[in-house]
């Protein structure tokens, strides 16, 4: 068995292989990918008015592959189904068909048949589970590249212990999970590969954490109080799509950026569609550094400071999305410009477009607004926020049983 290298040349190895992946990242010219988006969208929309598909949501995420009866013997299909930056996340659509059979868990020595034992191998992996299972995992689930974790067809809870850490790999998708009640780990040797094993400091307690991470894509999981963010995306981290989710009872909800001085986030793009936020929820849905940040056909009916926030100029493109102020006075402003006097947050691209304000809800756009930063962005326009409803009706985990429609 391999003994763990020294943190300090554990760390140089990272950073390499955070570069190297970071390297290929951003798309450059943000602005296409939200037409993309908008593009893919009004189809589905078309499509389900015109009566193509008799299961059609309007969501072109769901409408790829939940009208298919037959999806447990096309797994792998869903791969390409996603849109927005995340949209080129394969996962493990590449490899074999892994069983989860073995809800138990050891972070050094995992055995075959457990959710560890398949997220830390080489070579990519479709990881499915055999039966409804609680994983209390022991430590950080620290998973490689080329990895799908799909729980469709079990309910899949991750909870009670440290949850999951994508850092530095590529190509990961996370589907169809319950993820909740996520602690902090560490101060433990914790392995991420056949080959090797490492010391861990102390997590975070995120739900899912995203560090140095590309071509990642989280949809339709279910996430709720966890000791820190949801999902967090930090140190370089780009080319993320979060889909589909359903998110309650937490405060600080998404994090998307490390600090204000981390400049690598400058080449982070983010897409934010179709989720729900829900209930008991206080803030960070998300808040933002440095990248681009399209936040499209959302449902926002609970929030108690503030939903979209952001800091060091991030470029935040909100369209469709429904925002249902609390009942409190002064917290009906959905945004909030951290950290920065006005005379510098004016000059941040922050935009609304076709978004629905509800309860004496507003947003403070500020920047180029609907001028000639998002001209392109702009000559397509997100599909009415009164949709967002039927869009978003089947967030979070789905109950999906062979045989049958999901």
């Amino acid at each position: 068995m391999a003994m763990p290298l020294p943190l300090s040349l554990l760390l140089l190895l990272n950073i390499l292989l955070a570069s190297t992946l970071i390297s290929s990242s951003p798309v450059p010219d943000s602005e296409l990918v939200v037409q993309e988006v908008q593009k893919s969208i009004n189809e589905s929309i078309n499509r389900r008015n015109l009566g193509y598909l008799s299961c059609g949501t309007g969501n072109p995420i769901d409408d790829c592959w939940r009208c298919d009866a037959n999806w447990e013997k096309n797994r792998q299909r869903l791969a390409g189904c996603a849109i927005g930056f995340g949209k080129n996340a394969v996962g493990g659509r590449d490899g074999k068909i892994y069983v989860v059979t073995d809800a138990g868990d050891h972070p050094v020595n995992p055995k075959p048949g457990t959710l560890r034992y398949g997220v830390i191998q080489e070579e990519p992996l479709w990881i499915i589970f055999k039966r409804d299972m609680v994983i209390k995992l022991k430590e950080e689930l620290m998973v490689n590249s080329f990895k799908t974790i799909d729980g469709r067809g079990a309910s899949v809870h991750i909870a009670g212990g440290p949850c999951i850490t994508i850092q530095y790999v590529t190509n990961v998708i996370i589907h169809g999970l319950n993820i909740h009640d996520c602690k902090q780990g560490g101060n433990a040797y914790v392995r991420d590969s056949p080959s090797h094993y490492g010391w861990r400091t102390l997590s975070d307690g995120d739900g899912v954490s995203i560090f140095g991470g590309s071509h990642i894509w989280v949809d339709h999981c279910s996430l709720s109080n966890c000791r820190d963010g949801l999902i967090d995306a930090i140190h370089g981290s780009t080319a993320i799509t979060i889909s589909n989710n359903y998110m309650t009872h937490h405060n600080k909800v998404m994090l998307l950026g490390h600090s204000d001085s981390y400049k690598q986030d400058k080449n982070m793009q983010v897409t934010i569609a179709f989720n729900h936020f829900g209930e008991g929820l206080v803030q960070r849905m998300p808040r933002c550094r440095h990248g681009y940040f399209h936040v499209v056909n959302n449902d926002y009916t609970h929030w108690e400071m503030y939903a979209i926030g952001g800091s060091a100029s991030p470029t935040i493109n909100s369209q469709g999305n429904r925002f249902l102020a609390p009942n409190n006075k002064d917290n009906k402003e959905i945004t909030k410009h951290e950290d920065a006097a006005q005379s510098e947050w004016k000059k941040w691209n922050w935009r609304s477009s076709g978004d629905l304000l509800m309860n004496g809800a507003f947003f403070t756009a500020s920047g180029a607004g609907a001028s000639s930063n998002y001209a392109k962005a702009s000559s397509l326009s997100a599909r009415p926020s009164s949709l967002v409803s039927t869009i978003t009706s089947g967030a979070g985990s789905l109950k999906c049983r062979k045989g049958s429609r999901c």
